[in-house]
């Protein structure tokens, strides 16, 4: 057998081997794609709406999109469109609970889904059980290209960019 076709025979039986996941469970998060954005394209700070999931626990200590490792204590989250360094709101628009959390890497690679947060966040959201909730992001402070902070919707009246 050639050793591609062992590799290949491998990888089929591990995925098997796997077998589904369960709905309720949080999906699993991919590792970011070589070349994606490192600043992503909304610096508008308008209010966002969509899905969340968590972070497993298996993500803990892996490096996220900005270079630092991710901690399960840690206020952060993954956004596809919002910038790196961006403070949001989130709000479970379930229950009204809501926390502060750093867009600091990049995700989630689950289609229909807005935001990955950590398992602290989804705590204090009330969404641990479910693995997924209907959430409002309202940016607070959003980094702009030239350097600068753009405050967003959820500043409270603040108007002025600030470098």
């Amino acid at each position: 057998m050639t050793r591609t076709l062992l590799a290949a025979m491998v990888a089929v039986s591990t995925l098997a081997m796997a077998g589904p996941t369960r709905a309720e469970e949080p999906a699993l998060r991919a590792e970011p794609r070589p070349g994606a954005a490192a600043n992503a394209g909304d610096h508008s700070g308008r209010v966002q709406q969509g899905r969340a999931s968590y972070y497993g626990q298996q993500f803990n200590g892996r490096r996220m999109a900005n270079g630092r490792p991710f901690r399960l204590d840690a206020p952060v989250a993954a956004s596809k469109t919002l910038p790196l360094g961006t403070t949001a709101r989130v709000t479970n628009r379930e229950n009204g609970r809501s926390a502060t959390v750093r867009v600091e890497d990049r995700g989630p690679y689950v289609p229909g889904r807005n935001l990955d947060v950590s398992p602290r966040v989804a705590d204090q959201l009330g969404m641990r059980r479910d693995g997924v909730a209907p959430v409002e992001i309202a940016p607070v402070e959003v980094p702009q290209p030239d350097g600068s902070i753009r405050p967003g919707a959820a500043a409270g009246g603040r108007s002025q960019a600030r470098r």
